[in-house]
């Protein structure tokens, strides 16, 4: 093996290393241990994540995706985009093309640097509950968009801006209620009747993220359901990026769920044969 070649992407403030795996370069047991090692920043090439496109005999290609932390996740709106353009830039996939989650099959569409992505319908949705932590009650909304999220709504900018993101962010990640699996924890406030900002603690990559991809769905539908917001929403991340969350409402709740937003490629390169032997344990000849 010559070196491993990856491509490095961000979608909005979420950064992810993504492989071409088509071919089964990365064994399906040595993925963990490639990504715990691949993502650590300074040690390597360093991500919120890393993706493995993979062959799919039914739609355009599959994934897996992985969290910094080695942990493989059902879904994830930013890493999806960037999947989606990924494959249409080595000719994998069309402008229009699907591929294969463990969440569902989602499709996507590719428009220049920006892709529009139709996530799985969002479930398991309860609104201003309490929620008992140590030393605090507060008042919490959560919903299943692809990955479990809990969103807090502040009441004003400086809330927002100072608020123990991550301290209170890893109570709710690892709360109880949300066990075995965890969930994410969004802080959100209101900017218009169509917007908001917010900030995100993400289970996996374990800090607060510059963007998350599915946390804004989740902010976006909450503050629908308490009729805070009308759709598109757009949701300002901490990244200073924006993303646009389309969706509609029926009778049994939210559907036709689109995340929008840029994804660019920041470069490509190639693991070296001895990072290859370090990350994967392997000779690389």
């Amino acid at each position: 093996m010559e070196g491993l070649a990856f491509t490095k992407m961000s979608g909005s403030g979420n950064d992810f290393i993504l492989i071409d795996n088509r071919e089964g370069l990365v064994a399906p047991e040595a993925a963990r241990s490639l990504v715990e090692k691949v993502c650590t920043r300074r040690l390597s090439v360093g991500a919120d994540g890393l993706i493995l496109i993979e062959s799919d005999p039914e739609l355009d290609f599959g994934w897996r995706f992985f969290n910094a932390d080695g942990s493989e996740v059902e879904m994830c709106g930013n890493g999806g985009r960037c999947a989606a353009r990924f494959a249409y830039l080595n000719g994998i996939a069309g402008e229009k093309l699907a591929f294969r989650t463990v969440a569902g099959t989602v499709h996507a569409q590719v428009k220049g640097a920006r892709v529009k992505l139709e996530m799985p319908d969002p479930h398991s949705l309860e609104v201003s509950y309490p929620l008992e932590m140590k030393h605090e009650t507060l008042t919490v909304s959560s919903v299943t968009a692809g990955v479990p999220h809990v969103v807090v709504v502040l009441g004003s900018p400086g809330e927002l801006e100072g608020a123990e993101v991550v301290r209170i962010g890893r109570a709710i990640r690892y709360h109880e209620r949300y066990a075995p699996a965890g969930t994410n924890a969004n802080f959100i406030h209101m900017t218009g009747p169509r917007a908001l900002a917010i900030r995100t603690y993400e289970r996996g990559v374990e800090d607060e993220t510059f963007a998350c991809g599915t946390g804004s769905i989740a902010a976006a539908l909450v503050a629908a359901e308490m009729g805070l917001v009308q759709p598109p929403v757009e949701v300002m991340t901490m990244s200073g990026e924006t993303l646009y969350i389309h969706f509609s409402r029926g009778r049994e709740g939210f559907r036709e769920v689109f995340l929008e937003g840029g994804a660019r490629v920041i470069y490509t390169g190639r693991l070296s044969k001895e990072a290859v032997e370090f990350l994967l344990g392997v000779s690389a000849g």
